[in-house]
């Protein structure tokens, strides 16, 4: 083909529509698949909390954490109790005890601030500045997992955060700016407090399920998110907890949160190994949206044609950042499979020319030994012919 049509954008159009077919992948459909079905989870646990708020004047955000952890614990930790080797719950607490304490203590208080907040503030600045999570886990996994990002991931950030931005234009527009005023600058500052102890758990949460092991990190917070929770809870909520006029459907919302709670915590480290907590927290961005059609069946919402476009925008974002993989430098060769089969075949091929060295020592040595036979073959039959 001509140079001349080599270079025609026609040309290079149709060149790279196959790519698309790479980009496009049965992973990243999983993947999608699995980020949204984390966002259900976290709708659940809204939608149960606002019930439990708003009908039942129950504000008891400490012991609906404790029931969680709780769970996690009898699970989780039961099982690392139950394992034999160097992973046991005896060789974890013995090197790293301390490490999981303040683990468990980041993951308590954030959960804790970001329900404390509705108290003073409004749900669409909670909204707003809970997106603040996302920067504070590119930063972190910049510095600590050693994460590069490309400029298309930069743009899929910020195309999610219009499709958050969109949302908030839709409730402002709607009027429903649920939530206290009674102190907006507190509860925002408990928003971004939050962020920032959700991030740093969950860039500890990436660190751990992919160099480590999932098992391990939720049994070590179900441990001791259990107990801080449950000392947390007996010196700020003993009261509340007193009163509460227990019936079966304030049971059910109990257990429905702690169950949506619960799979929450399971299945995320699950996405997290797949991709980065960065677009687990990108794909969480629709939850507040499919709390918010939960509400037009519920809590009587107004609709908007805003938030079908908030949650097209978020997905799009979404598809982009998963398409191009993220730059690691650094990796542990012990932690990352295909490090190990690179470092394997270095070691083969040092392995098989260290052979082909051995191997042409050994032909020149074989070589040296046969002139020198030959050599005194032709002496010994000089000598017999001068004799």
């Amino acid at each position: 083909m001509p140079r001349e049509q080599l270079d025609t954008l026609c040309y290079k159009i149709r060149e790279g529509l196959p790519k698309w077919r790479d980009i496009f992948t049965w992973q990243l459909f999983k993947t999608l698949l699995m980020g949204q079905g984390l966002s259900v989870l976290i709708c659940g646990t809204a939608v149960t909390s606002q019930y439990l708020a708003s009908i039942y004047y129950l504000d008891t955000p400490m012991l609906q954490s404790f029931i969680n952890y709780t769970l996690l614990g009898i699970t989780y930790t039961m099982a690392l109790i139950f394992r034999r080797g160097d992973g046991n719950i005896l060789q974890i607490l013995k090197n790293k005890w301390w490490k999981y304490l303040l683990l468990g203590l980041t993951d308590v208080e954030a959960n804790y601030a970001v329900v404390k907040a509705y108290q003073y503030t409004t749900l669409t600045s909670i909204q707003l500045l809970d997106c603040f999570i996302i920067p504070v886990l590119m930063i972190l996994s910049w510095f600590f997992l050693k994460t590069r990002y490309r400029i298309i991931h930069y743009v899929a950030v910020c195309i999610c955060l219009s499709g958050v931005g969109a949302m908030v234009g839709a409730d402002i527009l709607a009027g429903q700016e649920q939530g206290s005023t009674s102190d907006i600058l507190l509860g925002d500052g408990l928003v971004l407090v939050s962020a920032t102890l959700y991030a740093i758990s969950n860039v500890c949460q990436e660190y751990t399920v992919k160099n480590l092991s999932r098992v391990e990190f939720l049994g070590m917070i179900g441990l001791f998110g259990s107990i801080i929770s449950a000392i947390q809870l007996g010196i700020l909520e003993h009261n509340e907890v007193s009163k509460i006029q227990w019936t079966w459907e304030i049971a059910l919302l109990l257990a429905g949160y702690a169950l949506c709670m619960y799979g929450f915590y399971s299945f995320m480290p699950v996405v997290i190994k797949m991709t980065s907590a960065t677009a687990v927290n990108l794909s969480l961005l629709t939850g507040d949206l499919f709390s918010l059609f939960c509400g037009l069946f519920l809590f009587q919402y107004t609709f908007s044609g805003l938030y079908i476009v908030s949650l097209v925008v978020i997905l799009i974002g979404f598809i982009m950042f998963n398409t191009v993989p993220t730059l690691t430098r650094d990796l542990d060769p012990a932690s990352d499979e295909e490090g190990c089969d690179n470092h394997a075949a270095d070691f083969d091929n040092s392995i098989e020319g260290y052979v082909d060295e051995m191997s042409c020592a050994q032909v020149e040595q074989d070589q040296i030994k046969n002139q020198m036979n030959e050599r005194q073959s032709a002496c010994v039959v000089i000598n017999s012919v001068k004799m």
